[in-house]
């Protein structure tokens, strides 16, 4: 199962709670938990949705470029 320690740095970064983004994302917070500490492999629409929110590449959110800049 891939680990994606960039969601939690990224949600923080913005100074969203776990509870902040649930409500923006429309999910369950026990599910959104359970994908950044790895427990749960999140779907990778959610993963697009998440690249789109952060403005940045969802090479980025899986850790295959340290440059979150889409291209």
């Amino acid at each position: 199962m891939q680990y994606y320690p960039r969601l939690r740095d990224l949600r923080e970064d913005m100074d969203l709670t776990q509870d902040q983004l649930v409500e923006i994302l429309k999910m369950h917070k026990t599910t959104y938990t359970n994908y950044e500490q790895g427990k749960r492999e999140p779907p990778f629409e959610l993963i697009i949705k998440l690249a789109k929110f952060y403005n940045v590449s969802t090479d980025y959110i899986a850790g295959l470029t340290d440059n979150p800049n889409k291209k």
